[in-house]
Parts: structure tokens; sequence; C-alpha cells
């Protein structure tokens, strides 16, 4: 009997330029712990933490800035697993569920992802048509469900 999976509560931000939504670019950065893997700022949600509270600290701590308006919110929590290369480096949990948030950088904001502790070596904004030359493999499902529901609702 095979147990029931582990998800280790999570938030991730898709972050728009401070152009949109005169031009809609979405934030991407390159992991510095994996190989060509691009995606969107995302971490894990404290005990006693409110996603949106883990949202404001999370983009601190990765991209050094917390300047930034909530558009919009996926409404759901989604789940995906790791692949069996990176399971090990994340035991125990065999994958994660997320809340997404869609948010517009404030003008003037300023990116710096080396901080206290870099988890990205490069970043860039990309036009939403070009996002999946980037995205690592294991999240582009998860990428374009939520995309898609941002995109139907009239958000990007």
């Amino acid at each position: 009997m095979q147990s029931e999976k582990r998800y280790r509560p999570n938030v991730a931000a898709v972050i728009v330029s401070s152009k949109y939504p005169f031009e809609c670019e979405l934030f991407i950065a390159s992991r510095n712990d994996i190989e060509d893997a691009w995606q969107f700022p995302q971490g894990g949600i404290d005990k006693g933490e409110t996603p949106k509270e883990a949202l404001f600290r999370e983009l601190k701590e990765e991209i050094g800035t917390n300047e930034v308006d909530i558009i919009a919110q996926y409404p759901n929590w989604i789940t995906y697993d790791f692949p069996s290369s990176i399971a090990k480096k994340m035991a125990p949990y065999d994958g994660q569920k997320q809340k997404y948030y869609l948010v517009k950088l404030k003008k003037g904001a300023r990116i710096n992802i080396n901080t206290e502790v870099p988890e990205f070596s490069e970043y860039k904004f990309v036009p939403t048509n070009k996002l999946y030359e980037y995205i690592i493999f294991f999240k582009r499902t998860v990428y374009k469900e939520i995309l898609s529901y941002f995109r139907k609702e009239g958000y990007i």
C-alpha cells in the first residue's frame, strides 16, 4: 500500500513588470542549485504565516524587494510532484502545494537577486509567448494552468 503524498505548502509569484498593462512581460529567474531551471519566485509558507505574508517575505528574500501590488490570485491550491532527480533534496516532501499570485512590480522597485542567501544566478522579463523556452520541464503544466486562468480572467 502506497502512503499518502506529502506536499510542502508554498506560495509563488507571477510578476509582471511595472510597464503592465501596456506591456505584459513576466519575471523569471535561473536557480543557483539546478542547471537551466528558470522559474517564478516561490517559497515555503512558515508555520503561523498566511499565504500573503509568505508571498511578501519570499519576494524580499529571493529578489530583494516586496514592492509589488497584488493584481489577482489563482482561486485554488495547485500541486505538483518533484521529479526523482530533485525529490531527494526536498525530503520529506514529495512535491509542493502552491498558492499563486499575479503581482505587478511597483514603479521604481529595484530587484536585487544578490540577497543574503541567493537562490538565483540571473533574471529577466520575458513576453508570455517566450516563457516556455526557459521554464524547467516539471513546472510547465502548472504554469500553463495558472497563466491560462489569468488570461481567461483578462489579467494577461
